[in-house]
């Protein structure tokens, strides 16, 4: 009995392991096989809109340094010493036109008047003199000279000539010594500003001394750039010899940013300059902005300023647009049909910016479905499910 029992002891493990193994194969070869099932496609949920035809504005955008119109040197014509000095003759200062800025020492220049109205003067009385001598001369020639033709020298002809010069020659010279008078003077002949200041009260200047830069603040200019395609788009007409174009239908907006604030100026082409830039190949139109300096800003346009402008252009008429976004590789835009399907239509854009591509496509009906949801893999035929912004869903939608 022992020995049986020692037996199944040795032989029930293999046989449990047997069994088991037996088991495991039974179940590998009578598994269930799973039932194939075609795997849907998934549908990419965009968002769609439909295209009407519009008018649309372009607006030009560009930028430019804000300069004044004009911008002059102050160089004294005559020597001296300054002893006289605006209050507001200081950097920044404003000045009307006319305004004595600096005065010079006119002491001299006073005694020059007065000896020149001296000299003018006895250049007179000799010229009255010989006037009076040339009187008589012809006088005595017509009782003595028996009848014959006189000289000019007889006559005195060129000692009257001479004594008109001496005039004219002291007039000249009081007209000089005048003028250096009112040169100690220094004025300028519109309103502006003062730039920079470079010199003062005591100091002794002479003809090619910089006394100041100043500037004049009737308007403001600002130099744009634009491509040919950008100015090809501007309601602008040909300057040619025969006559000037007229600029003042075409606004600009000037704004600049100071700290969180934002400003804005309004303004209008004026000109256009004569060339195209040769390493930019841009050509320059100059904006005006009126009265830079006054009350109806809430900001002066300064001189140096740095602004962003917007320029009205040319209203393209019966055009799409649609979100830059959009245009795929700078010439597409996806399409739907009735099916929710898209195509990939070719288009010429007429006009974009960093926000909006504008086109005119004759083979796209009004009211067709753009996608304007970027798809990284759109082809032909792909079904999507469209969502219209702004207008819901149209009939049909999925």
């Amino acid at each position: 009995m022992q020995s049986v029992l020692k037996i199944l002891k040795r032989i029930l493990p293999v046989l449990i392991l047997v069994a088991g193994m037996g088991i495991v194969v039974y179940m590998f070869k009578n598994k269930p096989v799973a039932e194939r099932r075609p795997v849907p496609e998934p549908i990419i949920e965009v968002e769609a809109l439909p295209l009407q035809p519009v008018d649309y504005t372009v607006l030009l955008e560009s930028q430019g340094t804000v300069t004044a119109r004009t911008r002059s040197t102050l160089i004294p014509e005559v020597s001296g010493k300054i002893i006289r000095v605006a209050r507001n003759f200081r950097e920044g200062g404003f000045f009307n036109e006319g305004d004595v800025l600096l005065e010079i020492d006119s002491s001299d220049y006073e005694t020059a008047v007065t000896i020149a109205q001296a000299n003018l003067a006895e250049a007179r009385v000799r010229l009255a003199e010989e006037e009076a001598s040339a009187k008589q001369a012809q006088i005595d020639w017509d009782r003595l000279g028996a009848g014959e033709k006189p000289t000019d020298l007889v006559l005195r002809g060129p000692q009257l000539a001479l004594a008109r010069a001496n005039v004219a020659a002291a007039e000249a010279r009081l007209q000089e010594a005048t003028r250096d008078l009112e040169r100690t003077r220094i004025t300028v002949p519109y309103e502006g500003r003062v730039l920079t200041q470079q010199a003062d009260i005591g100091q002794v200047v002479s003809p090619g001394t910089i006394l100041a830069e100043v500037y004049a603040v009737d308007y403001a200019e600002i130099r744009l750039p634009l491509t040919t395609a950008e100015y090809s788009l501007l309601d602008l007409p040909p300057v040619t010899r025969s006559g000037s174009a007229d600029f003042e239908e075409l606004p600009v907006l000037l704004t600049a940013r100071f700290g969180q604030e934002v400003y804005e100026w309004e303004g209008r082409i004026v000109r256009v300059e004569g060339a195209i830039d040769t390493r930019s190949r841009q050509i320059y139109v100059v904006a005006q902005v009126d009265d830079p300096y006054g009350d109806r800003y809430a900001q002066p346009l300064k001189v140096g300023l740095f602004v962003e402008a917007q320029i009205r252009g040319s209203v393209l008429k019966d055009v799409y647009t649609l979100p830059r976004t959009a245009l795929r590789e700078a010439r597409f835009v996806l399409t739907l049909d009735e099916e929710d399907r898209i195509h990939r239509v070719p288009i010429e854009p007429l006009w974009s910016n960093t926000d909006t591509v504008v086109f005119r496509s004759g083979e796209i009906p009004a009211g067709t479905l753009a996608c304007i949801t970027q798809i990284p893999l759109a082809i032909d035929g792909m079904e999507v499910k469209p969502t219209v912004v702004g207008l819901g869903q149209r009939s049909g939608d999925k």
